[in-house]
């Protein structure tokens, strides 16, 4: 079945993007394997084709109005990626970066790895699965991806302090941790100003913006890593989601 990409065309067109038939195929295909897959693990509550393509696929490729992802030899790391948003997304739109996905459910990963393998992303640039929890990998004994990546992205998985101590051990010095938030970013941003201080960050830009054609309100933040994270954090599992900083 063909499916009609007309408004996700023009909702991406507010961001300056267009995409080829090959990146829209690819689209559909992540959207037939979420629906299928859907039915045997709880990937999404949203499953009506125009929503998904919103408030998935767009508000996945939002943050690219902010950040220039099109760049050389990005490597980047989706923590808690969940069905695969935003990094799956942001694969295909931009199929040079260097992708890994870190999910704690074995489930989800298999998932994404069928996705990867039907989608053929591996075709430019690299893309992987890690199983494991974002405190243990990043763990400064032995955490093997702690600080070896340019940028880290997370989309709607815990408060923004919580967030930053899952996220920021992962960024190399001089990379920036993107956050996608809903309406109440700014808030968290400025409850988190002593998390971000103690993993080594600074604030560079909080962007409040609506949905294309919709009344959608999201705030896209990006934190930079400016020094080194210090060992301590991110603490044991569990920790920083219970205690935030």
């Amino acid at each position: 079945m063909q499916r009609n990409f007309n408004s996700l065309c023009n909702d991406l067109e507010q961001f300056n993007i267009q995409l080829s038939d090959i990146q829209l195929n690819q689209l559909e295909k992540y959207y037939e394997l979420l629906i299928e897959w859907n039915n045997k693990i709880n990937l999404t509550a949203i499953t009506d084709f125009d929503e998904v393509c919103r408030l998935h696929f767009v508000d996945s490729i939002s943050a690219a109005q902010f950040f220039d992802f099109t760049k050389n030899d990005i490597s980047l790391i989706d923590v808690g990626t969940g069905a695969g948003f935003p990094g799956i997304v942001l694969k295909i739109v931009f199929p040079q970066l260097k992708v890994t996905l870190l999910d704690s459910l074995q489930k989800r990963i298999t998932f994404l790895d069928t996705v990867i393998d039907e989608l053929q992303l591996n075709e430019v640039g690299c893309i992987t699965t890690v199983h494991g929890r974002a405190e243990d990998l990043a763990d400064s004994k032995k955490g093997e991806l702690r600080e070896k990546f340019d940028i880290a992205v997370s989309r709607a998985v815990a408060r923004f302090s919580t967030l930053c101590e899952y996220d920021m051990p992962y960024v190399k010095n001089g990379g920036c941790f993107i956050s996608y938030k809903g309406d109440k970013g700014i808030e968290e941003v400025e409850e988190a100003k002593n998390a971000i201080f103690l993993l080594g960050g600074k604030v560079k830009s909080i962007n409040e913006f609506t949905l294309p054609n919709s009344d959608i309100k999201r705030v896209v933040c990006i934190i930079d890593k400016i020094q080194n994270t210090s060992s301590k954090y991110p603490r044991k599992a569990g920790t920083p989601q219970k205690k935030p900083l």
